[in-house]
């Protein structure tokens, strides 16, 4: 049972609307990104202090400092960048509904609550909804906001998310610091497992890289299946025109990347068919070949990249990228546990 205290709520925008924002987009027009609090923020002393000594102890600290704003997060940067792109969209299409619209979501103590809508306004971030379930599992929620994306530090609930078909991924912070665009958003994407099915690294596990290879070249006409990521990349397609459209391709605040270990020579053609069938593109294709992804990215300096592969999470993590894990397809070794784990108020 969650801690003593806690209570659902579902909160509208917090803090005063900016000028010029308007009301919030209706969840089934916008590209909703739900954040937990804990990939938002760091309260890596905070989780300490609960583990160590106990929820009281806990609820204590925070009442203690709930006028200090938590430090940023993994995903703080992220965040930053789609709000870029909304201001961007707004000056365009002052109408349109068609805009990121970010939820905080958290099933922390709810003495928790107001340092984060305090934190919220101490960054000037425009979250437009804010949901505290009380310890509850957040996928019901996130289904209910049409969420087109979930990014979590809790790994159970992001395999659970993607289990209920949601497109999600568990955040990690980089080793060092790597500057990034603040007015263009930019999303790195692996592709099998990530935008793609598994269905080729099923033929690499189970059978290696020569079959593998004549695999996708008898295949190279046939479209892979999707992935799990494939229609986040869609909404970022989706937004990108709305600036195509106003001649304003080369200026797009938003930049797609395909990074992947394919070779382009063996098995690049049919991953780029693939995404031409579903009508979709990157801006960029770097296939390496089997090289390490690190140094690609952090000359890219994504906001985000995903990969199916803690090894390339890793690597990334070391070059300063920030990384998302997706727990999707046979590269996979821990499923999830049977058995629910208890909440803690930080958890997400």
């Amino acid at each position: 049972s969650p801690p003593p205290g806690t209570a659902t709520a579902t909160l509208g925008a917090v803090g005063p609307p900016k000028p010029g924002s308007g009301r919030g987009p209706k969840p089934e027009n916008a590209i909703t990104i739900a954040v937990s609090s804990r990939a938002l923020f760091r309260m890596e002393e905070e989780q300490r202090i609960y583990t160590e000594q106990g929820v009281e102890a806990y609820v204590k600290y925070q009442l203690d400092h709930e006028n200090e704003p938590f430090l940023p997060g993994a995903a703080f940067p992220f965040v930053k960048a789609l709000e870029a792109v909304n201001a961007q969209l707004r000056e365009l299409y002052p109408d349109s509904e068609e805009l990121f619209d970010i939820v905080l979501m958290t099933n922390n103590h709810a003495q928790v609550g107001v340092r984060l809508i305090n934190s919220i306004n101490h960054y000037d971030l425009f979250i437009e909804r804010f949901c505290m379930t009380g310890g509850n599992s957040p996928i019901c929620y996130l289904k209910a906001y049409h969420t087109n994306l979930y990014l979590s530090s809790d790994a159970e609930k992001v395999s659970g998310a993607i289990e209920e078909g949601i497109a999600a991924a568990t955040i990690f912070s980089p080793s060092r610091d790597l500057e990034v665009s603040e007015k263009q958003l930019r999303v790195a994407f692996d592709g099998d497992a990530v935008l793609f099915s598994d269905e080729s690294e099923q033929i690499v596990k189970a059978h290696g890289l020569d079959m593998f290879f004549e695999h996708e070249k008898a295949h190279e006409n046939k479209p892979l299946a999707q992935g799990p990521l494939k229609g986040f990349l869609e909404a970022l397609g989706k937004l990108q025109k709305k600036f195509y459209s106003k001649g304003l391709r080369l200026e797009c605040p938003i930049r797609t990347y395909l990074v992947t270990a394919r070779s382009a020579a063996s098995s690049g053609a049919r991953a780029l068919k693939t995404l031409r069938s579903w009508g979709l593109e990157t801006d960029e294709a770097l296939f390496l070949a089997g090289a390490p992804k690190g140094p690609l990215l952090r000359k890219i300096r994504p906001h985000i990249f995903f990969d199916d592969q803690m090894f390339h999470v890793e690597g990334a993590q070391e070059m300063g990228a920030v990384a998302a894990h997706v727990p999707y397809g046979v590269a996979q070794k821990h499923k999830r546990p049977a058995r629910e784990e208890r909440p803690t108020p930080n958890s997400k």
